[in-house]
């Protein structure tokens, strides 16, 4: 169990009183998930309800696991899952405790009164900082307190980044959560700093320079990120672009930030400014893999890049390239990049390769004897000559493999050489071991892929090597690796897109293939595929090969690469397959332990390890590193890379512990993007905390209403004018709208509850929204749309509603604060473009560009109005047009009935299908036109599926709709037709 230090105890006598409602804001790594957990430690009671809104699955698993160690068992933190049905969870509300639900679960059981609102003790919200007037959350504040007045909330945050964008964002969080207090609680805060800096942790900070040819890159890198913004501001001189530079650029908040700023006109920028925002998010990329991957998975991200860029997945040229690949930076960054694995040189006389080997063996052996005799050590001698004896098989004769290594590994194995022996030392000089505390090395990391490269050095590291190689065998091992991945690409590539004649020339197959009869007919068979290849080369290659020689010097960085890459592919497509594969090695270890497995003695080579000898690599992750450190309890822990929150963790845990001694290697590359992204996090956030302190101290409190105060007025709009005469009458049902129960993922119902209608969730079968006996809605966002259209879903959608509804309406709603268009004006320009008689038209020879493009959705639109003639499509700008829309429409109207509308297109009776044939209804599951939405329905209108095969083909129009019914009925009667019968 974890210990509370001053400064939660503190916090705790602030927020924990039921009777208010409290929002805190907490710097990340001061223990925020501890404060939680002993907060609802002390709300645990069966008298009591206390939900947990805005967790994640792992946080409600941490959350849970951590009550259950301070003693909340019985029953503990109960998670509602989409699985547990509505008689389970409002059993589980009438029992009380502490509960984990969605936003979205939750929202549907206030609204249909599942959970007895006003009984509610109280809701704890996380991650307030994405609430916004939009979200569920703030609907389910609204409905709570409609009928609980006296419950609290209390909200949480850890991010005070997320908080200072926009007009007093401080304050519209607080009036969406209905909050009048906050606690703010940075670092630089006196309880927490008078509290952490009681005991100090043992830092040694080890500062890594980069090796010349990263220092290169990352130089390179730097300037062409500096060269896209200024791009990125120059074309676009009309926005607010003079904050973003390239410090800010360091952070995945920056692309967000970036198409915020783009969204407005996102319609009315070119292919080129999309172009240089994809390019920033690569670039950044760039910087963190060329500190984190090693530099063969380095070179291969290049490659990848620079194939993605000048191709389209179906192989034609693209049209919109980078620009920065184009600069002299990125052929620095392509070029050093490839330099760091290895060195292309021309290729040496096959005959005196041998002779060559062997006088440079002999003169190094005879050097390396002189030195010996003279006392001088020739160690890099003997090195260089191993290697030249060790060549690999798998390695092309004219590669000479370099593989550079990252820095900080030299750095880790030295730091853990010291670790150990210190623990030495400590076991020397004192008889006893340490009290608290275990010997175990933690190692953090940025990120799995970080944890698992130095699992792999650690674990294949040579400690007798000089610096630099130690992971050589990790490196040749990736380097195999590498090289079959470039050979299985020029073997994919070879039947399509034939090789030159110069590199198809050797073919050492044939020596390593068994010979006999299938192995001669196979070289018949290559010999004649062979021939026809290069018969259609001739024929086919003639005019391309004239005009090749005169592109390099427009692509030259990229062309350069590729030129290698595809000599070094072409040398390994001619070597066997399985020269690069090293699974046989494998399975003959495997084997080999297989055998031997008898023969050991299971305690000496498995069982548990000892602390002093385990060293666990993790990556950093959120909370959990806090439990992480509690049950490890390391004396030595080492930052590979650099991390805020976890300094601040190591702070808590060090003061959390007092009798034990912590050290702490922290880890940073000089003068490079590691060290400023990390000064300029710090920075942030404390410009951030500052933002909310002053805003806080200026700021506005909102005055709540009460929402039945104007329920007279409410009363008064209900009044129905449509009877004769001009009589009036009072309507006693309130103004509502039914939704479908999927919806509740979008924001619309929350907006229209806030507009004043009464929202009825419901599981509908046709249609999204029922604003009338009338009128049923089908809502569409743009990504729906297009998906709608792709798949066929809306065309049924479209005639159900047709069917069973007199005003059928397709709404296209598109999102906040986002381009109010279908397409991009570029886009559309080509098509409106005024022809010219200058020159006259050329004779069509086949179908243009226009003909083969697939569909617009403009065209598909209209071909669905031409089918459907009484659908009316409405456009709306956001959600906040599609409530205004939507009380438009339901004025002076009769309100929906929610059990016709859920009867509508499903089954009459609820119990129909209590005893109905398994096996029959999935053979009219299968049958075309009938889908999961309808096929209730249809068992309904028939009683087996042989009565549905009698039907002719107005009764299956009847029953299915149009075309859904003549697919059914042709797919039925097909035999039929075949006969002659129909």
């Amino acid at each position: 169990m974890s210990i509370l230090l001053q400064f939660h105890k503190s916090i705790l006598e602030e927020i924990h009183d039921p009777a208010t409602s409290d929002l805190l804001v907490l710097a990340r790594g001061l223990g925020l998930r501890r404060i939680i957990c002993t907060l609802m430690q002390i709300y645990d009671s069966k008298q009591s309800l206390v939900l947990l809104l805005n967790a994640s699955p792992e946080e409600e698993t941490a959350i849970g696991d951590e009550l259950g160690i301070m003693g909340c068992r019985r029953p503990g933190l109960r998670i509602v899952g989409y699985e547990m049905g509505k008689r389970d969870r409002q059993d589980l509300y009438k029992n009380g405790g502490l509960i984990s639900v969605t936003s979205r679960i939750l929202i549907v059981d206030m609204l249909q009164s599942d959970i007895p609102t006003e009984l509610i003790t109280g809701i704890i919200v996380l991650h307030a900082e994405k609430v916004t007037a939009l979200s569920l959350e703030a609907f389910i504040v609204r409905l709570y307190r409609e009928k609980n007045k006296a419950g609290f909330l209390k909200a949480f945050s850890d991010q005070p980044e997320h908080i200072t964008s926009g007009m007093s964002p401080l304050k519209n969080i607080m009036k969406e959560l209905q909050l009048r207090r906050v606690h703010i609680y940075p670092r630089f805060h006196e309880d927490v700093k008078n509290t952490l800096e009681t005991r100090k942790a043992d830092v040694i900070e080890l500062y890594q320079r980069l090796t010349e040819p990263m220092e290169a890159i990352h130089h390179a890198i730097v300037q062409c990120m500096t060269v896209t913004l200024s791009e990125l501001k120059r074309s676009n001189k009309t926005l607010e672009l003079d904050d973003l530079n390239v410090e800010s650029a360091y952070f995945r908040s920056f692309d967000a930030v970036v198409r915020r700023q783009l969204d407005p006109v996102w319609h009315k920028v070119g292919p080129r400014t999309k172009q240089l925002v994809g390019d920033l998010a690569t670039l950044r990329r760039l910087l963190t893999y060329l500190l984190s991957y090693d530099a063969l998975a380095f070179h291969a991200y290049l490659e990848t890049l620079v194939a993605s860029n000048t191709t389209t997945a179906t192989g034609a040229a693209k049209q919109h390239q980078s620009p920065w690949m184009l600069t002299d930076a990125a052929n620095v960054i392509f070029s050093t990049a490839k330099r760091r694995c290895y060195i292309l040189t021309a290729p040496k006389p096959t005959i005196s390769v041998p002779e060559r080997q062997v006088i440079d063996v002999d003169d190094e052996d005879a050097w390396a004897a002189l030195d010996e005799v003279h006392g001088i050590t020739a160690s890099k001698s003997r090195d260089n000559g191993n290697e030249k004896e060790k060549q690999k098989p798998w390695v092309p004769d004219n590669m000479s493999p370099v593989l550079e290594e990252l820095p900080k590994w030299d750095l880790l194995a030295d730091v853990l050489q010291e670790i150990e022996e210190e623990l030495m030392r400590q076991e020397a000089v004192s008889t006893r071991p340490p009290t608290r505390g275990s010997n175990t090395v933690l190692v953090m990391t940025s990120s799995p892929r970080s944890s698992t490269l130095v699992s792999e050095f650690l674990g294949e590291m040579d400690g007798t090597a000089p610096k630099g190689s130690r992971g050589r065998s990790m490196m040749e091992r990736k380097l195999r690796k590498y090289l079959y991945w470039k050979g299985e690409n020029a073997r994919q590539k070879q039947p399509r897109h034939q090789q030159s004649p110069h590199f198809s020339a050797p073919q050492p197959q044939p020596s390593s293939q068994p010979e006999g009869e299938i192995s001669e007919a196979l070289k018949r068979k290559d010999k004649t595929r062979q021939e026809r290849s290069a018969n259609r080369r001739r024929v086919r290659g003639g005019a391309p090969l004239v005009v090749a020689p005169s592109k390099p010097a427009v692509v030259n960085p990229k062309l350069e690469s590729r030129d290698d890459a595809d000599e070094i592919a072409a040398f390994l497509a001619s070597q066997p397959s399985d020269l690069l594969v090293s699974s046989d090695a494998d399975a003959l270890l495997l084997e080999t332990l297989l055998l031997s497995e008898a023969e050991m003695d299971f305690d000496t080579h498995y069982g548990l390890l000892a602390p002093s000898q385990t060293v666990v690599v993790r990556a950093y992750t959120d909370d959990t590193d806090d439990q992480i450190l509690a049950e490890l309890q390391p004396r030595f822990i080492v930052m590979f890379e650099p991390n805020l929150d976890f300094v601040r963790r190591i702070e808590v845990y060090r003061n959390s512990n007092p009798g034990m001694g912590v050290r702490v290697y922290f880890m940073v590359y000089q003068l490079c993007c590691e060290e400023h992204k990390y000064l300029a996090g710090l920075r942030r956030e404390k410009e951030s905390f500052e933002k909310l302190i002053k805003e806080r101290g200026s700021m506005l409190l909102p005055i709540f209403e009460d929402k039945h105060a104007g329920k007279s007025d409410a009363v008064i709009k209900t009044i129905s004018t449509r009877l004769a005469g001009g009589r009036k009458e009072l309507s006693t049902v309130a103004s509502q709208v039914i939704v479908d129960m999927r919806e509740f993922r979008s924001t619309l119902p929350s907006l229209l509850h806030a507009s004043g209608l009464l929202v009825v969730p419901a599981t509908l079968t046709v249609g999204d929204y029922i604003l009338t006996p009338d009128i049923c809605v089908e809502r569409k966002s743009i990504p729906d749309l297009v998906a709608s259209f792709n798949s066929g879903r809306l065309y049924t959608q479209c005639e159900l509603m047709s069917v069973h509804y007199k005003q059928p309406v397709l709404l296209i709603e598109f999102e906040e604060n986002k381009a109010f268009s279908l397409e991009t004006v570029a886009e559309s320009a080509k098509s409106y473009a005024k022809p010219t008689n200058k020159y006259p038209a050329k004779k069509s020879t086949g179908p243009t560009d226009s003909d083969r493009a697939p569909p617009s959705v403009q065209s598909k639109l209209v071909l669905l109005t031409l089918h459907f003639p009484r659908v009316r499509i409405i456009w709306s700008s956001s959600p906040y047009g599609t409530a205004d829309i939507f009380n438009d429409l339901k004025a002076n109207a009769f309100e929906p009935d929610p059990n016709r509308a859920i009867a509508i297109g499903a089954e009459e009776d609820p119990e129909a299908g209590a005893g109905i044939n398994a096996a029959a209804e999935e053979l009219l599951r299968c049958l075309p036109g009938v889908t999961a939405k309808n096929v209730k329905y249809v068992m309904n209108k028939v009683g087996s599926v042989r009565e549905l095969c009698k039907l002719d083909r107005k009764g299956v129009q009847g029953i299915l709709g149009v075309e859904p019914g003549n697919a059914c009925y042709d797919f039925m009667h097909r035999g039929d037709r075949k006969k002659g019968v129909i």
